[in-house]
């Protein structure tokens, strides 16, 4: 399936499918293989598939790295087995080649009978028998590049299947042919949001082995089994990660010139009841023009849109795909309309006002404004505001017998400046509005009824949509989401702002003394950064400048010495006063220094040349 097809509009052209079954006569549902066992010699991988009539092996040569596929009696008897739950990929590092296995899984759910899966533990093991072939240098490198790697496997979020494609909505799935549904796993899938495409590129290309991989999505995904007026029906959420300009708070952000977002997250809400299926999508992602952010020890650095690039191009590629991709466009700005999010907030005005497409439509909402000193019931006046385009809009249903009885024509695409805490609570209140209107027309709400009446399954409900936040939250900025206690309870609370108090001061820390190594991680994860085994250096080794040692040591000990002088007094106060206010006057002035040249004692990313950053 090419790029082109994984974004085939949605809503303008004839449906050549209209059953979402996948148990059709004359169709073979392409699937990958569930389970298999790890054979290790010294000259070779095999990996054996596992299950009712599985007799396929995989064989990866550990020292040509050629991947070939061989029968059950090619595995040596002295090989050392292992069970393992699915492979992630390959990649070459310092040493060598190295293969990326799934040992732990974690059962989700089951989403139309075909079961979800989270990948709970990973394992990386190289080609290679010894290092020894390498120089000190080299052997650092190649540590670092592992920790990197391990880095992003655990962050946690990794899910898959094999047997059904997580990474298309239920409408692109309706809206595709019979030779669509025969393709592989890997063929099929929405590379938006495979987090593995680069690790499995050897596979790709080689079809015979696409049932031994498959795609593995990053975001959060949670299915329920719920019950209202003795109904019983699965709710389901699946938040999908884009890959595409992927990375960490304040290095990534706006756009790329291929128009992808920074923080990209497609988020599909599912209800399913009695073989009727209904499905509300929404978007999320930063504000898609050319901005940064960079870090420099302030704690809210100055957002600087560039003046050196055309804007409306990647501005306008980024929105046809969109509308290729999901129908007409609503934008809900979120972000503050005065300081230093102002300018943002009006140049995404204007740009879109110069984009003069009919299908994009801009709303600007003060979150902060409107919602200030706990004023969250403010929330229901946007709510309000929107909800003759979201009737509009309306979800995509399909009932038992699989015909289409409505599809969405359109998304709402929200934003704040990180496209996490403001962004999932009106995500979470859109969500819940489209949920009323599909459970009452499948029959499981009585006329009148409100699911905030419901108390069992608003609970549930809420909880889900802040675990929600809190995902997106820790892959983006490294914690949990600010505001979930309004998510979950329904209001602000006390212990809510302490806890978003904490949660600022974590992302704080990581944002400056620990993203860099973050975004490396992600860069070489997903193949911005390709590693030359023949490079005698990578740009891990860094010159750090003579401040970033120096500064920071005499800041300490001239602070160290204030403290020691108002400790021990002398004999005079005259005498005292003097020691600390030079002492004090050092320790300040030099943090003041260290201040003003904050970008250079953050961690900054080493592995993607600056101008991929910004």
């Amino acid at each position: 399936m090419s790029a082109a097809e994984s974004r085939q509009p949605l809503l303008r052209f004839e449906l050549t499918d209209t059953s979402l079954r996948s148990d059709r006569p004359g169709v073979k549902m392409a699937i990958a293989y569930e389970s298999f066992k790890l054979h290790t010699t010294p000259e070779k991988f095999y990996i054996e598939a596992c299950g009712d009539g599985a007799n396929d092996v995989l064989a990866i040569d550990r020292v040509s790295t050629e991947i070939i596929l061989t029968v059950k009696k090619d595995i040596p008897p002295s090989a050392v087995t292992r069970p393992i739950c699915g492979i992630m990929g390959t990649i070459r590092l310092v040493a060598g080649m190295y293969l990326i296995i799934i040992t732990k899984k974690k059962k989700v759910g089951d989403l139309f009978g075909h079961t979800i899966w989270k990948a709970t533990e990973f394992d990386i093991i190289s080609y290679k028998k010894t290092v020894l072939h390498l120089t000190d240098n080299q052997m650092q490198d190649n540590k670092c590049f592992l920790a990197m790697l391990n880095n992003v496997l655990n962050t946690d979020g990794f899910y898959f299947a094999t047997n059904y494609d997580l990474t298309h909505s239920l409408q692109r799935l309706s809206n595709t042919s019979p030779e669509f549904q025969e393709m592989s796993l890997l063929e099929r899938a929405d590379q938006r949001f495979v987090w593995n495409g680069h690790l499995l590129r050897e596979f790709t290309a080689q079809p015979e082995l696409h049932k031994f991989a498959f795609p593995v999505l990053h975001g959060y995904i949670v299915v329920k089994s719920c019950c209202i007026n003795g109904k019983y029906f699965d709710w389901i959420i699946i938040s999908r990660r884009s890959c595409f300009r992927a990375g960490v708070r304040y290095y990534v952000r706006g756009i790329d010139s291929e128009g992808h977002a920074a923080n990209f997250v497609e988020t599909e809400q599912i209800v399913q009841y009695s073989g009727n299926k209904a499905s509300f999508v929404q978007t999320r992602g930063s504000m898609p023009f050319f901005w940064s952010q960079r870090p420099n020890l302030k704690y809210k650095p100055k957002p600087q849109i560039s003046k050196t690039v055309n804007h409306m191009d990647g501005f306008q590629r980024h929105f046809d795909s969109q509308i290729i991709s999901y129908g007409k466009q609503v934008i809900l700005n979120l972000i503050n309309q005065k300081g230093s999010e102002n300018p943002l907030e009006q140049a995404f005005a204007k740009m879109v006002t110069s984009l003069g497409n009919g299908m994009v439509k801009y709303i600007a909402f003060d979150f902060h404004k409107e919602c200030s000193k706990m004023r969250w019931e403010r929330l229901q006046i946007l709510v309000d505001r929107v909800a003759e385009m979201q009737d509009e809009f309306g979800y995509f249903m399909v009932d038992s017998d699989g015909k289409v009885l409505m599809q969405q024509e359109g998304t709402f695409r929200s934003n704040c400046m990180d496209c996490l805490d403001r962004t999932n609570v009106i995500q979470s209140l859109l969500a819940r509005r489209s949920l009323q209107s599909q459970l009452q027309r499948l029959g499981v709400l009585h006329v009148g009824q409100r699911i905030e009446e419901q108390d069992d399954f608003e609970n549930i409900y809420k909880n889900a949509w802040a675990d929600n936040a809190n995902a997106c939250a820790k892959q983006y900025a490294g914690t949990g989401a600010l505001k979930t206690d309004f998510t979950r309870t329904g209001k602000r609370t006390q212990w809510g702002l302490v806890m978003d108090g904490w949660n600022s001061m974590i992302r704080y820390y990581k944002n400056n003394f620990s993203d860099g190594f973050r975004q490396d991680s992600i860069d070489l994860f997903l193949g911005n950064y390709a590693v030359d085994e023949a490079d005698s250096s990578t740009p891990l080794h860094v010159q750090k400048d003579w401040k970033f040692l120096t500064l920071p040591i005499i800041m300490v000990v001239a602070f160290s010495m204030c403290i020691i002088c108002l400790l021990m007094a002398g004999d005079t106060w005259t005498e005292t006063l003097a020691y600390v206010l030079f002492w004090g006057t050092a320790s300040i002035g030099t943090a003041a220094i260290i201040l003003f040249n904050g970008n250079e004692f953050v961690d900054a990313p080493k592995l993607v040349q600056k101008e991929k950053m910004d």
